[in-house]
């Protein structure tokens, strides 16, 4: 029925991924086969990163380690992507090299091979090391569930013991009950339990830096609570001690009251973990979409062996068995038809939403549905050399790649945290140099303290999270989910845009599109009897027909006859009138003369869509043309794209022509055309791009798609599609409109201008109170900034970066500014 639709599809998709070795070794031709035996990959769950640059420090080991060619630590999917010389190391000592640098990593579970495979095929797999079977993935998402569900303890356990301290700092006297002497007592067993359970992850990093002489986010933060805390006790324990120093010597019920900032260091640490739950809950999905590859597959094939027709877990599958499928049954694994015909939805591969007619002699692949017929075909691919069990190694290798973002305030922390040690150390030096001997300690201790706590970095660590909480929160109320706070921030870099045709550009479903006539026909009464004839078929292109002719008002006729003749159309009776509706071929073979129609059907192919023959009571009599739709938004989306300096290009499964047709319409130049790509040539695509230097946004929305969303800098998912592909991306478009690809952009642009401005706020207040709490202007003003005056100004910078993040709330998104 569908002539160019159905041949082109059979061309593209009749090619299932072959299984390469580039993935797994990185070598291409002739030297693959030389260094395959060695060169090998292993993908190493690690635990205990709680920051990028804990990523960098596990990298930056594995690199050096011996016979290691490659490594690389994805901190999003907490995985470490190792490519390893087998005759120089292995994956024990791999694992060991992690171990040595603080973190933890454990061997995957071996690859199964697949049943039936010969003894060379299933070494190809062992000596890979890295599983991508469910178990994995399971494993995987079970200890991101363990790890929220810890955080979300430690978040609620931080703000219960945390809100009572808070209300007695900041009271500052002013309530007569919590003048008593064992108020700071009280702070204490309230703070502890917060500083050692809730915090014990940011020392234990703090920690690991420090023996390696690396410093990151979590050792300012250990720093800064730390350096409260152990103040706060001392002044707890030892009263009288610090307020010789006369910088407070308030007495309250006959003892000493001298400050204490046990409120900055609990409020600090629960924030923050407030920000790595956040941050959890974003990457927890990324194997949410293998997962689901994976539950695509078929559970149970029907083979026939030794006669018998028997019923098998698709585990047991071998190649060489001979499977059958009956109508709407899932096709379990990849082969060949040896008998019947049928038409087959590949759109979990293809992205294309008309079926494909497959007759003996064509492939199927494991997991696209059959149609119409019964058929019977020989498995040539089973286990994980399918083509859907490519996809899944695809987007797991195109998630493993991406390096992790290293995020700005880390970077800062990296240079600042040792250079705020260096003033500290200095300022105690100097104070217990230049002191009187009776308060020489006290004032060391104090400055030196006051230090600590005023570059705390309370509003650097709300400086990200509160722009991507606030951003976030505005792109959903456009529709425009955002998976976390990398996608966010990579966003406004990119400076092409790839948008995938079927259900982005335009709608994914056929619909009717043009009824032409041939004279001595009268155009409702023919596709009155056509639709009339199409109603009793099941082919997608039917359904569009007889949708199409009930939107037009027209009433239909139940067909006295009806003949489906497989791949090329059908025929009935309607209405005493004897209906032939299909390809060209099937009137040909008839005896109807179809050469009125020709110049017809060349115009509508022309325009991009499959035009069907139909005859009546043996007579041409006109054609019915079937396209999938441009949606409205599309034109004016691509032209703001454009207007905003990216490189908008088209990818599609379908043919030149009809790719042709639709970049035309849409006003893209033929050269940013990409027709006729399969699926695993996606993600190639988007390499190309980005080995030119440009940042790549995918955009797409069927499971075909989903390794080019996983490979591209941002990949952006219509929510009007698969489940896959918006598990596999990291924005959801909820509405289908192209419009808010551009709205998501300037969203992000907007964002990253707010952290860049938090993180000025955030510091601006070191800068200018780390020498005043050094004690720089004493010698001159007798001014020394107390702790609490450092508690005050750190509060004060949190209130601007928060404030500033919520004027994100009222950014317009019209516009790519």
């Amino acid at each position: 029925m569908n002539h160019n639709h159905g041949h082109h599809a059979a061309s593209t998709a009749g090619a299932p991924p072959a299984p390469t070795h580039d993935h797994h070794h990185g070598h291409k031709g002739a030297e693959a086969a030389v260094a395959a035996p060695a060169v090998q990959r292993l993908d190493l769950p690690v635990s205990g990163m709680s920051c990028a640059s804990c990523a960098n420090m596990i990298e930056r080991a594995l690199a050096k380690a011996p016979g290691v060619s490659g490594a690389n630590v994805n901190f999003a999917t907490k995985t470490a992507t190792v490519h390893y010389d087998a005759a120089a190391t292995s994956p024990a000592k791999l694992v060991e090299t992690v171990r040595d640098v603080g973190y933890e990593a454990k061997l995957p579970s071996p690859r199964r091979p697949a049943a039936g495979a010969n003894v060379a095929h299933s070494s190809h797999h062992d000596h890979s090391h890295h599983g991508t079977g469910g178990d994995e993935h399971a494993e995987h998402m079970h200890v991101n569930a363990d790890e929220q569900r810890t955080l979300l303890w430690k978040v609620i356990v931080g703000t219960v013991l945390s809100i009572p301290v808070l209300v007695i700092a900041m009271s500052h006297g002013a309530i007569e009950a919590l003048n008593k002497p064992w108020i700071n007592w009280l702070q204490l067993a309230l703070t502890t339990p917060v500083m050692f359970w809730c915090g014990a992850q940011f020392f234990r990093s703090a920690w690991k830096g420090l023996k390696h002489f690396r410093a990151n986010m979590d050792s300012l933060v250990a720093m800064g609570t730390g350096a409260a805390y152990l103040y706060s006790v001392a002044a707890t324990i030892w009263p009288g001690f610090f307020a010789a120093a006369q910088v407070n010597d308030g007495m309250q019920h006959g003892a000493p009251m001298v400050p204490v900032y046990y409120e900055a260091a609990a409020a600090i640490i629960v924030l923050i973990l407030v920000g790595k739950l956040l941050e959890a809950k974003a990457t927890g999905r990324t194997g949410a979409a293998i997962q689901r590859l994976l539950g695509l597959q078929a559970r149970t094939a029907r083979v026939i062996r030794a006669g018998v027709e028997q019923d098998i877990p698709v585990e047991q599958v071998l190649v060489g068995d001979a499977v059958i499928v009956r109508p709407g049954e899932k096709i379990p694994v990849d082969g060949r038809i040896e008998n019947g015909s049928t038409s087959v939805d590949e759109s979990m591969l293809t992205g294309e939403s008309v079926p494909v007619e497959k007759h003996a002699g064509d492939p199927v692949f494991g997991a696209t549905i059959n149609g119409t017929g019964a058929i019977r075909f020989t498995a040539t691919k089973v286990g994980e050399d399918t083509a859907l069990q490519q996809i899944v190694r695809l987007v797991q290798e195109a998630q493993g790649s991406k390096a992790p973002i290293a995020r700005l305030a880390d970077r800062i922390s990296g240079v600042f945290t040792p250079a705020v040690l260096v003033i500290a150390a200095v300022t105690f030096v100097v104070w217990f140099a230049i002191s009187p001997p009776e308060i020489r300690l006290n004032m060391a201790l104090l400055t030196s303290v006051s230090v600590l706590i005023i570059a705390c970095p309370c509003a650097l660590g709300l400086a990200t999270p509160t722009a991507i909480m606030v951003g976030t929160g505005r792109g959903a109320e456009h529709g425009i989910l955002i998976k976390g706070g990398e996608a966010l921030e990579t966003a406004h870099k990119l400076s092409a845009i790839i948008l995938d045709k079927t259900g982005t550009i335009t709608r994914g479903k056929p619909a009717l599109t043009d009824v032409r006539v041939l004279p001595g026909f009268d155009e409702p009464s023919f596709l009155r009897l056509v639709a009339s004839a199409e109603r009793r078929s099941e082919h997608p292109l039917a359904d569009a027909i007889v949708r199409g002719t009930a939107e037009r008002g027209i009433q239909l006729s139940e067909p006295s006859s009806f003949n489906a003749v497989v791949g090329h159309g059908i025929e009935a009776t309607v209405d005493g009138h004897s209906v032939l509706a299909g390809k060209r071929q099937l009137l040909a073979q008839r005896g109807i003369d179809t050469a009125p129609l020709e110049p017809i059907a060349k115009e509508l192919a022309a325009a991009g869509k499959t035009p069907m023959y139909a005859a009546i009571d043996g007579k041409a009599a006109g054609l019915v043309a079937v396209a999938d739709p441009i949606k409205p938004s599309s034109r004016a989306a691509i032209a703001r794209l454009q207007g905003m300096g990216l490189r908008v290009a088209m990818i599609t499964g379908d043919n030149a022509h009809t790719a042709g047709a639709v970049a035309a319409q849409v006003g893209l130049p033929p050269e940013l055309v990409f027709a006729e790509v399969l699926p695993e040539h996606k993600a190639e695509h988007v390499r190309k791009l980005q080995s030119q230097g440009l940042a790549v946004g995918m955009v797409g929305d069927g499971i075909n798609d989903a390794p080019a969303l996983a490979q591209a800098d941002v990949g952006l998912a219509m929510g009007t599609g698969t489940d896959v592909a918006i598990e596999a991306a990291d924005i959801t478009i909820l509405s289908g409109d192209l419009n808010a690809i551009p709205e998501s952009i300037a969203l992000s642009r907007a964002t990253m201008r707010t952290i860049r401005q938090n993180l000025f706020w955030a510091f601006i207040y070191n800068v200018v109170g780390i020498p005043i709490a050094a004690g720089v202007l004493y010698p001159a003003t007798g001014w020394l900034l107390s702790p609490i005056i450092a508690s005050g100004a750190m509060a004060f910078s949190s209130v601007s970066v928060v404030l500033n993040s919520l004027r994100l709330r009222r950014t317009p998104l019209g516009t790519g500014s």
